[in-house]
């Protein structure tokens, strides 16, 4: 699902469908945000800093990256959910512009909500 949204999102960039790219960056990002460590798990780095006091620690990563962690990993099912959740939220914003007389703002979440849509049939 995550690369045929990356490959829907290039193409939207091509043809300049603002509310595709709307669409999909949201839903990209929303996925990336629950790949993320939560606070806590990650592994701390208790060495002291150079220069500090303290000797260099056998086996320390340095450089770039050397902080990195792993990321989560979503199954297709996770993945499902995620951007379901994005038509929700988008469904329910757009009720809400209508019922306050927006209706263009509504119009233009329930177009975002239709490019999801589109994914899920898959």
């Amino acid at each position: 699902m995550r690369a045929a949204l990356r490959q829907h999102l290039t193409t939207a960039l091509k043809a300049r469908d603002h509310v595709a790219l709307a669409a999909l960056r949201s839903a990209l990002g929303a996925i990336d945000n629950a790949e993320a460590v939560p606070i806590g798990s990650a592994p701390t780095d208790s060495a002291p800093v150079a220069g500090l006091g303290g000797e260099h620690v056998a086996g320390a990563a340095s450089g770039v990256g050397a902080t990195e962690t792993t990321r989560r990993e979503l199954t297709d099912a996770q993945l499902r959910e995620i951007v379901e959740n994005e038509v929700r939220e988008r469904t329910a914003a757009a009720d809400e512009y209508e019922r306050l007389g927006r209706a263009d703002h509504a119009e233009r979440l329930r177009a975002e909500a239709e490019v999801l849509t589109r994914h899920l049939v898959r």
